[in-house]
């Protein structure tokens, strides 16, 4: 059986022409279809081409065509990145700025419609790596803890499920996208299995384990949930019973963490960094961390040998006589 073609809708630029709009069309269905780029980053990329495109249009005084974007100077794109900078723009969101250009220009090339130089002479800029802040392991279990919101008025299945899933997401290392998009059908109930089969970034799905005291989380709060969970809808629904969506979870860690006096860097997605910190820390191989967070390379899991480093750093320095 054949899957259906992924389309996307027709772009609609006011600052360029008719042929840039629907080659950027053409470009995003390639990266969804076959480079199965996740939606928000397909977002990202439109929101900053668009972004450039009006750029041009401005700085030449004229809408932008596919022979003038052919035709680019490093010196326009250098003019768009400062204007970027003054507006206070990461580092890290003009490297992705940078790269979505490319990867436009690119792809023009390979359709015939005009080569862009100019963006392969553009360095990218540089961006200071820093280390996730994993939470402390009493901390992270306190989240997951529905008596830590015993005096708030909210109904009690709302605390019990905002437990459960911030216990999937510490005892099993899942983002907070891959736990919300679980099934019904997806989570046993607790003694009749161990692991999950999540989908991820680019919709590859992988094998985690679930420990069984996040089950029984999650039984309970199905228990009371009085909103009916099919096995093909989602297991974790909002107060009107829809699919429970990433801010409610972000805003009651807020809450939490001010109340737990924690920084602002303990987030729903610090609790997978706790996972894997503490897995590192009790002798976790990196290999299979990779795998349980589906990191698609090695490097991008090395980073927490890094966290794990300046552990080991700290305690010597505070326990050393000579420290």
């Amino acid at each position: 059986m054949t899957k259906p073609a992924v389309s996307i809708q027709p772009i609609e630029l006011d600052c360029a022409d008719e042929s840039i709009a629907l080659q950027m069309t053409r470009w995003l269905s390639h990266l969804r279809a076959e480079r199965r780029l996740s939606p928000k980053t397909l977002e990202a990329y439109t929101r900053d081409l668009r972004q450039c495109l009006a750029f041009l249009a401005e700085h030449w005084g004229a809408r932008v065509t596919l022979s003038g974007f052919a035709a680019l100077e490093t010196s326009d794109i250098r003019a768009f990145m400062a204007m970027r900078r003054a507006n206070e723009i990461a580092g890290r969101s003009l490297m992705r700025a940078l790269a979505g250009l490319r990867s436009f220009g690119r792809f023009l090339e390979r359709e015939g419609k005009g080569r862009v130089g100019a963006l392969s002479a553009i360095r990218a800029p540089k961006v200071g790596k820093s280390l996730p802040k994993p939470i402390h392991v009493a901390a992270a279990k306190r989240f997951a803890d529905a008596d830590e919101r015993a005096g708030e008025t909210r109904d009690s299945w709302i605390l019990a499920r905002d437990a459960a899933v911030m216990a999937l997401l510490y005892g099993s290392g899942l983002r907070i996208s891959e736990a919300l998009g679980l099934k019904r059908r997806d989570v046993p109930l607790p003694g009749e299995g161990d692991v999950l089969v999540v989908t991820g970034k680019g919709n590859k799905t992988r094998m985690v384990p679930v420990l069984q005291n996040v089950l029984a989380l999650i039984a309970d709060y199905t228990a009371i949930c009085p909103h009916p969970l099919p096995p093909a809808g989602p297991i974790f629904v909002g107060a009107r019973g829809g699919p429970l969506k990433a801010r409610i979870i972000q805003l009651t860690m807020a809450r939490l963490r001010g109340a737990l006096g924690l920084p602002d860097s303990a987030t729903p997605h610090a609790l997978r960094h706790s996972f894997a910190t503490h897995l590192l820390s009790r002798g976790g191989d990196l290999r299979a961390i990779q795998e349980l967070l589906g990191h698609a390379s090695l490097s991008t899991t090395q980073i927490y040998t890094g966290i794990d480093s300046e552990r080991l750093l700290q305690v010597y320095r505070s326990a050393h006589p000579r420290g």
